[in-house]
C-alpha cells in the first residue's frame, strides 16, 4: 500500500539462507535464481530454485521457519507461502513455455518439504490473491490492527504500525512484556541496534569500500561496517564521497551536516515517497482545532517535565528549594492554564512564562564549586554569550539532528508541524517534537557533567567577541555525553517498557502519527519521574 519495508534480523537471516541455497550446485541437481514476470498476471518475482524432476520443472521456495503442520508427504505450507509458490510456478511456466505441475516449499527449521500441486484450483487461488492485493493497493487508508495477535509477533513491520502499543489502549490491565517469547506480545524494540558515526575532524574524508565506510584523516584510516551505523553526522568541513552517500542511502543510513559551531545545516535520508503518509499528515495538520489539541498535549508534557526535574533536583536541598519557590509556583500556575489555552499564540505566551522561570532556576542547581565562568548569565541563543549557553545550544542542535532523521525515517514531512510556525529555516515539526526531549536528553546530563567538573573552561571553549564556541575538544566531549545519554534507558509511561532514549524519540514520532491514523491520545505522555 505505502511501499514501507523494514528488514529485521529474521529478514537478513532469510536473505543469507537464500544466498547459501542458491550458491550450492552439484552434478545431480539443477538450480537457478532468476527474475520472472508476467503482464498477464501482473506480478513479478525471483525464483529461489527450479529443478528438473521426472522430465518436468519443479519450483523450489526456501523458508527458514517452521511449516504449517502435517507430516511426511502431507506437510502443509502456510497460506501465504503456498500462494507465493503457486505464483512462481505459473511465472516460470510462462517464461519457459513449459508446463509446471508442482512447487515445493522447503522449511529449514523443521527440515521438511511441503508439496503444492499446480492445478486449476491453485490458479484460481492465485487469481483471488492478486485481486485482493490490487484491492488493497487501491485503498489510501491503512487497515486496522488485526485481531490475531500471533500475526504481529514475528512481523518485521510491527515497529511501524505498533500493534501492541495500540492494543494496550483497550487492555490496560494487560501486563506489557518484551522479548521474543512466542506467547507474549513484543513491543517496540528497546535497545539501540546501531551507532551514530560523528565525524569531527575538518580534513576527514568519508569513502566507501564494498559494504564498509572508511574515514580517513591525518591520523590514518578507520573502517566501519555499514550495518553497524544508523547515521553519519559531519561536523564542520569533512567530505563525503558520492559512493559513500549511495551506500548509506541503500542501507537506510541518514547523512547530516552541521557547521563547526553546531548549527544543523541539512540532512539526507533515503525513504520511499511515503505519499499517503504525508497526505494524511497534511490533512490532519490543516485542522486548527486538531493542532491546538496536540499543542496543548505537547506543552503540558514539556512544562510538567521541567517542573518535575526542578522538584527532584531540589528535593533534599531546602535552601535551594526556597530560593526557587517563586519560579516553581509560576511554573505550576502555567501548568494549570495550558489545558485551557484558546489559541496557539496564548499557548506560546504560557510557554514563554514557564521557560523564563525554568531557566532562572537552573543556576541554583549548579554545585557551589562550579566556576563562575560555567554559570549561565541568562539565556542567550544566537549567538551564545557564555560557556553554559554555548554547551546548551550545541546539545539542542544534536537533538535537532536526531529528531530530524527520526521523522524522516518514520516517513513524515519535517516542514509541516502543528505548534511551531514556519518563520525560520528550521522545520516546524522537528521543533515540535524536540520540546519533549530538551530536558531529559541534554539539560539534565549537561548540568550533571558541569557539577562533576567535566568541563575545562579554557580547553573546551573558544571565546570570540560577543560569543562563545566549543573547541574541537569541547565538541568531542559534548558528543560523548550526548551519545552516552542516548543508550540509557527510561520506562515509557504508555507501555511500561524500558527503552533506550534514542528508541523513545522514534517511538514518540510514530505515536504522533497515530494521532491522525487511528489511535489518538498516545503522543506526548512522556514525563520525567
Amino acid at each position: 500500500m505505502e511501499e514501507i519495508r523494514l528488514a529485521d534480523a529474521a529478514v537478513y537471516a532469510g536473505r543469507r539462507l537464500h544466498d547459501d541455497v542458491v550458491s550450492l550446485d552439484d552434478e545431480t541437481s539443477e538450480k537457478r535464481s532468476f527474475n520472472v514476470a508476467s503482464e498477464k498476471w501482473g506480478i513479478f518475482g525471483k525464483v529461489d530454485a527450479a529443478r528438473r524432476r521426472d522430465g518436468a520443472w519443479v519450483v523450489y521456495e526456501h523458508k527458514r521457519g517452521r511449516s504449517g503442520g502435517g507430516r511426511n508427504k502431507n506437510v502443509l505450507a502456510w497460506p501465504s507461502d503456498r500462494v507465493q509458490a503457486i505464483a512462481y510456478a505459473v511465472l516460470l511456466e510462462e517464461a519457459l513455455d513449459e508446463p509446471v505441475f508442482q512447487a515445493r516449499v522447503r522449511y529449514h527449521r523443521d527440515n521438511v518439504t511441503a508439496f503444492v500441486e499446480i492445478d486449476d484450483l491453485a490458479r484460481k487461488e492465485l487469481a483471488q490473491a492478486i485481486e485482493r492485493a490490487r484491492s488493497l493497493r487501491r485503498t489510501t487508508q491503512r487497515p486496522p490492527i488485526t485481531d490475531n495477535e500471533n500475526l504481529c509477533r514475528s512481523c518485521s513491520l510491527a515497529p511501524v504500525c505498533l500493534p501492541e502499543e495500540e492494543r494496550l489502549v483497550d487492555n490496560r490491565d494487560q501486563e506489557p512484556q518484551t522479548g521474543d517469547q512466542r506467547k507474549t506480545p513484543t513491543l517496540f524494540p528497546s535497545d539501540r541496534q546501531r551507532q551514530t558515526l560523528h565525524v569531527v575532524a575538518h580534513h576527514a574524508r568519508i569513502g566507501r569500500r564494498r559494504e564498509t565506510l572508511t574515514v580517513t584523516n591525518d591520523k590514518g584510516q578507520q573502517k566501519l561496517p555499514i550495518n553497524d551505523i544508523d547515521a553519519v553526522v559531519v561536523h564542520g568541513f569533512g567530505q563525503v564521497s558520492t559512493q559513500a552517500i549511495q551506500l548509506c542511502a541503500r542501507h537506510g543510513v541518514s547523512v547530516q551536516w552541521f557547521t563547526a559551531g553546531g548549527k544543523f545545516m541539512a540532512g539526507l535520508a533515503a525513504s520511499p515517497g511515503r505519499v499517503q503518509q504525508r497526505i494524511r499528515q497534511y490533512q490532519a495538520l490543516t485542522d486548527a482545532d486538531f493542532c491546538l489539541r496536540l499543542s496543548r498535549q505537547l506543552m503540558h508534557a514539556k512544562v510538567e517535565t521541567q517542573l518535575r526535574f526542578l522538584l527532584r533536583a531540589t528535593r533534599s536541598r531546602a535552601e535551594i528549594r526556597s530560593a526557587c519557590s517563586l519560579h516553581l509556583e509560576r511554573i505550576r500556575e502555567v501548568l494549570k492554564k495550558i489545558p485551557c489555552a484558546k489559541s496557539l499564540p496564548s499557548l506560546l505566551g504560557f510557554e514563554g512564562i514557564a521557560a523564563k522561570a525554568y531557566f532562572a532556576s537552573l543556576p541554583y542547581l549548579l554545585a557551589p564549586q562550579v566556576a563562575v565562568e560555567m554559570q549561565p548569565q541568562g539565556r542567550s541563543k544566537h549567538p551564545p554569550r557564555d560557556r553554559f549557553n554555548c554547551a546548551l545550544s550545541f546539545g539542542y542542535a544534536l537533538i535537532h539532528g536526531l529528531v530530524h532523521r527520526s521523522i524522516l525515517a518514520v516517513g513524515l514531512e519535517p516542514a509541516f508541524g502543528f505548534y511551531h510556525q514556519p518563520r525560520t529555516a528550521a522545520p516546524p515539526l522537528v521543533l515540535d517534537v524536540m520540546e519533549l526531549f530538551r530536558t531529559p536528553l541534554w539539560e539534565m546530563p549537561l548540568l550533571g557533567s558541569i557539577n562533576r567538573g567535566q568541563w575545562n573552561i579554557d580547553e573546551d571553549f573558544e571565546l570570540r567577541p560577543g560569543h562563545v564556541w566549543l573547541s574541537d575538544l569541547g565538541r568531542r566531549k559534548a558528543l560523548a555525553l550526548f551519545e552516552k545519554r542516548l543508550v540509557e534507558s527510561y520506562k515509557h509511561p504508555h507501555t511500561g517498557q524500558s527503552l533506550a532514549y534514542t528508541r523513545i524519540v522514534e517511538l514518540e514520532v510514530r505515536l504522533l502519527e497515530k494521532e491522525w491514523s487511528g489511535c489518538p491520545g498516545l503522543f506526548a505522555q512522556l514525563r520525567m519521574r
